[in-house]
């Protein structure tokens, strides 16, 4: 299982986390944008209006409204992207990651309008009488690529589980044991209940559900950050001056930050903008394919909400709290986790610049006095007495008030450490430092009106963004299983949706991670081909789409 996670990483470091593939993704919706006149700006008005209901009619094809097709979306966009990806973002990049975010939404909400309009255009009708739409089925009827289609459905199905599913539960039933002390299995089975109470019902009991959980945890989670925001409201000036400021040069080291360059600040900005909206991707056309409408550009109006609400408003709102809260430069009890420790050898400290610079070059693989430290060292009372100096790096920053524990209690004795890495995997390791993903949201919650209980508003927000996550994702599962495999695999594959979300609350989706991160990339590639293939046609149905409105 090792040797397939780190083949997993590999495929991922030249896939995602590669150097071109923002680029593509950025360009692809830069080429629409100009090419279509800029829709997100100029249909934004129309996109309002059709959402409201005023062109809905009972007599359309379909199976929700535009209200409940855009709930639906946004229940899988809507997730811990925008609790622990935007924290994750500025944690790597500093500040100007979030331009690179809102760039991402603004070119993604372009994007989003072209592959919703050509999925629901080329949408189908499933044996039970639902629709059935998604980028698999432009690339089949139009394209004739059914090979294409193919991998992409694939991708779809292994993302229903490795985003929509398992990292989910995960993280609800975390958040859960940390703030309210429940324990994983616990929450994973009460939310895999109610679950597949919601999905086997189908995408008409889903609908009802997202479009009243969507608006209501949206308002509840938004509420809560304008709580911190106001509090802080002094620094909310320098924190949206600091996005801007840095977004062409990277952020300098601040407080326990050692700073970010420019091209890390991008690449962990778009990244993280896909992850969060999905534009690009392909996922939520499988959800907007279900609207009732005659004309797929209206959907595609719709659409284009979606990334302004996920990223422009809520993404922006967070890493506001994030960073006016000064939470992202603070250090915090913690215990660390080995992915993020590293261990040097020597006496270094965040407080000279010196220091700063040859750690960020070590972070950051460049050439650097930092080595990571070999040999053994001699504990006493759980803090290092011979052998050192060594200097603890977790989460990107110099560690402070290190202790070395074994099952709770000081550790006494020798610690042999290799390349950085501590070789004992009993010896837990604590003090203070940095924190990211959705314990530095958590944080930064408690520095608002509400002091600790803001830390509620968090889990209860991670609750309601994941588990609607997960509801949105099973209907894009099914979709893809009912072009793959048939309906007769609908329900068995929602069977087993369910049971892994139960797996998944106390079991380790590491690896589930990594594949999923592989197969986002399987998805939005296709579709980035597809849509791009389809330009001409994507234009002139939006310019039928207007003369039509005019005649009526």
């Amino acid at each position: 299982m090792e040797a397939f996670n780190n083949w997993l990483l590999l495929l991922d470091s030249y896939l995602g986390s590669s150097a071109w593939f923002p680029w593509v993704l950025l360009g692809v919706g830069l080429f629409f944008t100009l090419y279509l006149g800029f829709p997100q700006i100029r249909y934004f008005r129309q996109a309002w209006r059709v959402v409201s209901g005023k062109y809905d009619h009972s007599h359309m094809k379909g199976d929700t409204s535009h209200f409940q097709a855009l709930s639906t979306a946004l229940s899988g966009t809507v997730g811990t992207g925008n609790i622990g990806g935007v924290a994750f973002a500025i944690f790597l990049g500093g500040p100007a990651a979030l331009f690179w975010m809102w760039m991402t939404a603004f070119l993604g909400m372009t994007t989003k309008f072209v592959e919703v309009t050509l999925s629901h255009k080329y949408r189908d009708r499933a044996p039970d009488g639902t629709m059935a739409g998604g980028p698999m089925y432009y690339m089949d009827k139009r394209l004739n690529m059914k090979w294409l289609a193919v991998i992409f459905a694939i991708a779809t199905v292994i993302s229903s589980f490795g985003t929509g599913n398992l990292p989910q539960s995960n993280n609800i039933a975390q958040g859960m044991e940390a703030t309210f002390g429940i324990k994983p299995y616990i929450t994973g089975t009460v939310l895999a209940i109610l679950l597949a109470m919601v999905i086997l019902g189908g995408i008409h009991r889903i609908a009802k559900v997202t479009s009243k959980v969507v608006p209501f945890m949206a308002l509840f989670y938004v509420l809560g950050a304008l709580s911190v925001i106001l509090m802080n409201f002094d620094n909310l000036w320098p924190s949206f001056k600091s996005v801007f400021a840095n977004a062409f040069t990277g952020t300098a080291a601040a407080g326990g930050f050692l700073g970010a360059s420019f091209a890390y600040a991008f690449n962990r900005g778009v990244n993280r903008g896909l992850f969060s909206n999905e534009a690009g991707q392909g996922s939520a056309p499988i959800a907007h394919a279900s609207a009732r409408a005659d004309e797929p550009v209206s959907e595609g109006l719709v659409s284009i909400l979606e990334p302004f609400i996920d990223t422009i408003i809520i993404c922006t709102l967070t890493g506001m709290v994030i960073l006016s809260s000064g939470a992202w430069t603070q250090k915090f009890e913690n215990q660390f986790q080995r992915t993020d420790m590293s261990i040097v050898a020597g006496s270094y400290t965040d407080q000279k610049a010196s220091d700063r610079e040859a750690l960020y070059n070590y972070l950051g693989g460049k050439p650097s006095e930092v080595k990571a430290f070999n040999g053994a060292v001699k504990v006493v009372a759980g803090h290092v007495v011979e052998g050192g100096p060594i200097t603890v790096i977790n989460a990107r920053s110099v560690a402070e008030d290190v202790e070395f524990r074994v099952g709770g209690h000081p550790y006494e004795g020798l610690l042999d450490i290799s390349g950085g890495k501590l070789q004992d995997p009993d010896v837990n390791v604590v003090g203070k430092s940095l924190v990211h993903s959705a314990e530095l949201t958590t944080r930064a919650f408690t520095k608002g009106y509400f002091g600790d209980y803001g830390q509620y508003i968090v889990a209860i927000g991670l609750l309601l963004f994941a588990f609607s996550t997960a509801i949105a994702w099973s209907y894009y599962g099914d979709r893809a299983i009912i072009y793959l495999l048939g309906y007769k695999w609908v329900m068995p594959y929602r069977v087993l949706y369910v049971f892994g979300f139960a797996w998944a609350s106390f079991s380790d989706t590491t690896l589930v991670w990594n594949l999923a991160a592989v197969a986002i990339v399987l998805m939005a590639l296709p579709n980035l081909f597809g849509i791009m293939m389809l330009a001409r046609e994507m234009k002139q149905t939006v310019k039928d789409y207007w003369a039509n409105l005019k005649e009526d």
